[in-house]
């Protein structure tokens, strides 16, 4: 919308760069041309302002394809005002010189003109196709076909209305019948989901049953070493217990042979212990049976005193002494020697 502001009772219009504006002034052509900015008088100016950027149109509508169902296509259309003086002609884009708003609906025309037309040729490809063929390459072929249709249509060129660009953004059925297509889809990648499982489990059953199979040759193998080492321990033990007998007997008869050489070295030992004893006793009874009866005497009393216990006091009575002196008187009369006392310290 044009900038116009006032002074003095005139006005001044300021435009912008993608604005087209003609000024009239006493029904001729004043200004012409885009990113104006003049003065003009309100009373005697007819002021017309034409967009020349692109635009973009958004259209959505409804259309039925050859096997008469229902389909809803969602289009955009960009356009642009080729020629300015053409449209400001054919389509009402003067504007108030007190505000610089249209006083017509311009824009509005125009999307009713570029909705109705790109309808039309899209509702003559899509009657003409099934729904299938429709949903998979229906976007290509009603866009070519818009395209070509708002290309060669002899009202927009006109107009001063030039294409830009065509682009169809979906193709959709109905509700009901888009979730009845997808049921097979989803069907199949239910069962392609399923398929997968079941070989998922497949294989899982076969490794683990390589796995069981791995174990329980493990397991044989390890039964078969035990089995090799049950023999090899007792092959161990019986050579070890034939080694030991063997080390007992040899053991044994050491012992055996210690033990005979051992009583025959006592038995030699007590042999000449008992010759030497008897060879003592013999002389001892030689000696003593060279021996006089005095001396014998003497010696007895000898032994006798040693084998005595020790005797601290000795206590003589009268009685005793008098019978000793008789003895010693008789012995004395009849010749025999009396023998000399021990040596030994008695008390």
């Amino acid at each position: 919308m044009a900038d116009i502001v006032r002074r003095f009772g005139w006005r001044h219009l300021r435009s912008t760069p993608t604005a087209h504006i003609r000024h009239h002034h006493r029904g001729q052509l004043v200004h012409d041309g885009t990113g104006l900015s003049f003065w003009f008088r309100a009373l005697t100016a007819a002021l017309c302002e034409v967009p020349v950027d692109d635009r973009e149109e958004s259209m959505v509508f409804h259309a039925r394809t050859a096997d008469f169902q229902d389909v809803t296509v969602q289009a955009t259309v960009t356009y642009r005002i080729a020629d300015p003086a053409v449209a400001a002609e054919r389509i009402d884009f003067s504007i108030d010189p007190d505000t610089g708003a249209w006083r017509g609906a311009p824009l509005p025309q125009i999307s009713t003109l570029l909705t109705e037309t790109a309808q039309q040729h899209a509702l003559d490809v899509l009657a003409r196709t099934p729904l299938s063929a429709a949903l998979v390459d229906g976007v290509s072929a009603v866009r070519g076909r818009i395209a070509d249709g708002l290309g060669d249509e002899p009202r927009l060129s006109a107009t001063g209305i030039a294409l830009v660009a065509v682009r169809v953004v979906a193709i959709r059925p109905e509700p009901e019948v888009e979730r009845a297509l997808r049921t097979p889809a989803r069907e199949q990648i239910q069962q392609d989901a399923d398929r997968a499982t079941y070989e998922r489990r497949a294989n899982a059953v076969q490794r683990e049953r390589a796995i069981a199979e791995n174990e329980l040759a493990s397991k044989i193998e390890l039964a078969r070493q035990e089995e090799l080492l049950v023999e090899q321990r007792g092959t161990n033990a019986r050579r070890e217990a034939e080694e030991k007998a063997a080390a007992d007997g040899v053991r044994t008869e050491a012992e055996a042979l210690r033990t005979v050489r051992l009583a025959t070295a006592q038995a030699e030992a007590t042999r000449a212990a008992g010759e030497a004893r008897a060879d003592a006793q013999s002389a001892w009874l030689r000696v003593h049976s060279e021996v006089d009866a005095a001396t014998l005497h003497a010696l007895t009393g000898s032994r006798l005193a040693e084998n005595l216990p020790r005797i601290d006091s000795l206590t003589i009575s009268p009685d005793v002494l008098t019978g000793l002196l008789a003895k010693l008187g008789a012995a004395g009369s009849t010749g025999h020697e009396i023998p000399a006392p021990p040596t030994g310290d008695r008390r």
